[in-house]
């Protein structure tokens, strides 16, 4: 038999309302931050958590100054009803998208400059082949413009290699690739078999931009070894590193992802395992719904993209 819901009882309100101020607030970390994304006041967004926290009689924030965070009975909300909100907000788009032909509309991908250049043209290639009818737009974004794309749905999802992975952002890795050194061809590491650390100890390197993540990865590694090392020029791109390592201005780190074609003028040498692999893979925003142009595309890059193994 139906359960019959008592007219006082908080269930008479607007629970999804409180449920979404809650999960927002939860994943940004921000009361502010959350009313932003729900296109309401900030005040608004707080009396809807305040209220859920008034029914339920818990307190589901510790608040420290501007920041907040779950305590252990908003935890355990959020892990039971993050899922419901996120399918109840869907709904809409697996609607007005689920009838749509898979060959037309438009499908919108981020990506930083690996991926732009070294892992997708493969992919986009067969996906426009099958689909010619979609239109596609890929568009070049930095580390930090990637996540905030995501976020305002300026994009379907995003490629790309993050460190910090925001909480209301989903990541599932795609692709693996270790790190190699590059020199020139008479550079004296150009004639060395094995590579250590101390080995790159006070070398002149080129550099991509310092907030790009790979090398923020290896800045880490050498500040963890306490390797002092000069930075010779910092330039545009890993094309850019590639060119002035061959022109011998110095040697640099390069992801192999870079690597996967030959260039002409430049040695490659492994490296000692304590530089990581970097993980490139795609990123969306947790409850929005996937066109079936993006998931096919996904599934395209990794078949088992959406499993849950």
């Amino acid at each position: 038999m139906a359960q019959v819901i008592d007219p006082a009882s908080p269930y008479r309100h607007d629970r999804l309302r409180q449920l979404r101020a809650f999960c927002f607030t939860a994943e940004a970390g921000s009361i502010s931050q959350a009313a932003e994304r729900l296109g309401l006041t900030q005040p608004s967004v707080s009396l809807q958590v305040q209220a859920l926290e008034r029914d339920l009689a818990v307190t589901l924030f510790e608040r420290r100054g501007p920041r907040i965070r779950l305590t252990p009975d908003g935890e355990q909300l959020y892990a039971e009803v993050h899922e419901l909100v996120e399918t109840i907000d869907a709904l809409p788009g697996r609607f007005a998208e689920g009838n749509r032909p898979l060959d037309s509309g438009r499908l919108d991908i981020g990506a930083g400059e690996s991926s732009t250049l070294y892992l997708l043209p493969a992919t986009l290639e067969r996906f426009m082949t099958l689909h010619p009818n979609v239109r596609v737009r890929l568009h070049h974004l930095s580390v930090g413009e990637l996540t905030e794309a995501v976020r305002q749905d300026q994009v379907d999802f995003a490629v790309g290699a993050i460190l910090d992975m925001p909480d209301e952002l989903r990541y599932r890795a795609i692709y693996s690739y270790g790190l190699s050194l590059i020199t020139p061809p008479d550079h004296p590491l150009a004639r060395r078999d094995v590579i250590n650390l101390r080995d790159l100890a006070g070398q002149d390197f080129i550099i991509p931009p310092q907030n790009m993540t790979t090398w923020r990865l290896i800045s880490l590694v050498f500040q963890q070894h306490a390797i002092r090392y000069r930075i010779r020029l910092e330039v545009g791109s890993w094309e850019a590193v590639k060119r002035y390592v061959g022109l011998g201005f110095g040697i640099a780190i390069v992801s192999n992802v870079s690597l996967a074609e030959d260039y002409p003028g430049i040695v490659v040498r492994s490296l000692p395992e304590v530089f990581p692999k970097r993980t490139y893979g795609a990123m969306s925003r947790r409850g929005r719904f996937l066109s079936p142009q993006a998931r096919r595309f996904l599934e395209m890059m990794r078949p088992d993209f959406f499993s849950d193994g």
